[in-house]
């Protein structure tokens, strides 16, 4: 039954990392701290804090997936 749902989910086998660099690569930086305002984005920007911050932060990381999903699918 699990199989099931997540043939369903457009995010099943895609990994926070993965869905961030994409985000980053067709934004920039700049335009994802405006579309998402949360520090990690705005203020010296790395790949590594931001995944840090959005795994401790759910919130967050619900509006990266948002995003990702209103831009690739």
């Amino acid at each position: 039954m699990t199989e099931e749902k997540q043939a369903n989910n457009p995010l099943h086998g895609k990994t926070l990392e993965f869905i961030l660099k994409q985000l980053v690569w067709h934004y920039g930086w700049p335009e994802l701290g405006k579309l998402i305002r949360i520090a990690c984005f705005n203020n010296d920007p790395s790949l590594k804090s931001s995944l840090t911050f959005l795994r401790k932060t759910d919130w967050a990381r619900k509006k990266v997936e948002k995003l990702y999903l209103n831009t690739f699918h």
